[in-house]
């Protein structure tokens, strides 16, 4: 019997060394071993990543004027380390914040599996809302408040259609952006050079490390490696140029509105440009919008307001908006029958209110009697231009008006460009399954009927004119610089294209677009007096849908062309009392010039 319980025993000796051994064993390999990777796994449950949003780049004018920052704001965000957010949390949440309990899930839902950081909810909360949370935080342990830059357009809605906006980037967007580095709860430029140049000016983010407590909650940070500021953009728009375009406008819409009583004239576009460059000087779109209300993400009632507007604030017309060019175009007309030979200068035609072959005439009737070409564009006569238009043809009016640039892009590097269209006997018999009429060619000549250009497009055509026919790309960017101010990219002129006219044509066009300002040019009464010479044309475009629109296209000074100017107004009437006024501000304030009130 003891020499069975010995044998026993024995065993349960083994049994035992076996054990300790195989403990000690397991010890040393998960200490020795596996040792780093466990006190990872042990800080990762102990300390979090919290990435650091990085400022976007500034955005200044050709002279350093800052015209869009960055401002501090708060942020109200949720943590999800340790466990789902409780219903009750995001009632509250959806309260406070006002926001749909629907659109908090869809934002936390979206980041699970990216990291343990923090789920922004909404942007650039307002102190009275952070204050609310933080005496009631028992009703928010999940939520924690950042402070975060935004964006601060510095002039409310000051060359909007330029700058855009930025908003946090959508799920289509990132299903195209997340190679690049991008990810969910990003802010990202939707709209203009926020979002063409985004990649540029977004930053590098930050992040801090912070321990956490076992149910998730900061505890203390560790450290922190400091956000990156994006690059600035350096622009060639002007600040004086563009404010002074803005408020010609905007007062002459009033004006329009109050005592011409054209009610629908609520909507305008202008460019300036310098045609030895290409650069824009001013970019105006109205009515406009203020990109600082999507910071944060647009209201429901601002949104409504926006998108509700039937003259859509959010369109940046210069760029988009297709109009008849009316008498504008006739430069191109008279290009044309000069450079074809179907007219001379010394020439004149018979102007009895109304053309001989099909009873087309000028507006009220009015007749000319006889006379020539240089006579004929400054009064912008419309029977000696269909009759250019009888001599020369619709083939080749489209002809000259591609060589020009017309029914294609400009290039710009803004998104959303409109072509334009250049009537065309294909077009017309692809879409009306109709041959081509001869009063199709008379409107054609003098921009109706099918002709549509944007405000951008006919400012090129002025600046070929103004510049011996080259045609350069314009762009909005001069320069990428870092924040150190070390050059990043630098953009120069480009020439895209040219047209090749003669010297006794342009000659001849130019001296009759100089006199449209002189006394008997239909701008004569806005101009007079004015001290520095231009050249321009006036326009009046038909429009079913209403009052006519109102061109003035020009450039100076006449003698040695420094800018070039095209001006559109919607529901504007004749183009000598609703655009050339706008022009004359101005030109007024690229040349200095004190006007009297």
């Amino acid at each position: 019997m003891d020499e069975v319980m010995s044998k026993r025993l024995n065993i349960m000796q083994w049994v035992v060394v076996f054990i300790v051994v195989a403990l000690i064993s397991r010890l040393g390999y998960l200490q020795v071993i596996q040792g780093q990777n466990y006190a990872r796994l042990a800080d990762g449950n102990r300390i979090r990543i919290i990435p650091i949003a990085a400022p976007r780049g500034i955005f200044y004018d050709r002279n350093g004027i800052p015209l869009v920052s960055k401002r501090p704001s708060f942020a109200v965000t949720v943590t999800t380390f340790s466990h789902s957010i409780q219903d009750s949390v995001i009632t509250n949440l959806s309260k406070t914040l006002d926001m749909k309990v629907e659109e908090i899930r869809a934002k936390i839902n979206r980041h699970t599996g990216f990291s343990f950081a923090p789920v922004r909810l909404k942007s650039d909360v307002d102190p009275e809302t952070i204050i609310k949370i933080e005496e009631n935080r028992s009703e928010f342990p999940e939520v924690v408040i950042k402070v975060q830059p935004v964006r601060k357009y510095i002039y409310q809605d000051f060359a909007a259609h330029v700058f855009g906006y930025v908003g946090e980037i959508s799920e289509a967007e990132l299903k195209k952006k997340k190679a690049e580095g991008y990810k969910a709860g990003d802010i990202v430029g939707k709209f203009g050079l926020e979002k063409v140049y985004d990649k540029y000016i977004r930053g590098r983010v930050g992040a801090e490390r912070i321990e956490v407590d076992a149910n998730g909650q900061p505890i203390q940070v560790l450290d922190e490696r400091q956000p990156i500021p994006g690059n600035n953009l350096i622009l060639t728009l002007d600040y004086s140029i563009q404010r002074a375009a803005e408020k010609a406008i905007d007062e002459r819409l009033r004006y329009l509105q109050s005592k011409q009583h054209r009610l629908k004239a609520k909507a305008a576009a202008a460019v300036v440009m310098n045609p030895k460059t290409g650069e824009i000087l001013a970019m105006v779109s109205r009515p406009a919008f203020n990109p600082n209300l999507f910071n944060g993400g647009i209201s429901e009632k601002d949104w409504d307001l926006l998108i509700g507007n039937p003259f859509n604030p959010l369109e940046n017309r210069a760029i988009s908006g297709e109009y008849p060019p009316g008498s504008v175009f006739k430069i191109i007309t008279g290009t044309v029958a000069l450079e074809l030979g179907k007219v001379t200068t010394e020439e004149k035609i018979l102007d009895t209110g109304k053309h001989w072959l099909i009873p087309k005439g000028n507006a009220g009737g009015e007749a000319l009697g006889w006379i020539d070409f240089k006579e004929a564009l400054s009064k912008s006569d419309n029977v000696y231009f269909y009759e250019m238009g009888n001599r020369v043809g619709i083939d080749n009016l489209e002809k000259y008006a591609r060589l020009y640039g017309l029914g294609v892009t400009t290039g710009i590097e803004l998104q959303g460009e409109a072509k334009g269209l250049v009537a065309n006997r294909r077009y017309k018999e692809e879409m009306y399954e109709d041959g081509w009429y001869l009063s199709e060619t008379f409107d054609a000549a003098i921009g109706q009927g099918f002709q549509l250009v944007t405000p951008l497009q006919m400012a090129m055509v002025m600046g070929e004119v103004a510049n011996g026919g080259y045609r350069y790309r314009p762009f909005l960017v001069s320069k990428i610089l870092s924040p150190a101010g070390k050059t990043i990219e630098e953009f120069l002129p480009e020439q895209t294209g040219r047209i090749t006219i003669s010297s006794p044509t342009l000659a001849v066009i130019r001296n009759a677009l100089h006199e449209v300002a002189l006394p008997g040019g239909t701008a004569a009464h806005t101009f007079q007096g004015f001290p520095v010479s231009i050249a321009g044309k006036t326009g009046t475009a038909e429009n079913p849908q209403g009052d006519d629109h109102g061109w003035f296209v020009a450039y100076a000074p006449f003698e040695d062309p420094q800018v070039v100017v095209a001006v559109l107004v919607e529901h504007g009437g004749y183009g000598s009392q609703s655009a050339a006024p706008i022009a004359k501000d101005i030109l007024a304030a690229v040349f200095h010039v004190q006007q009297s009130i």
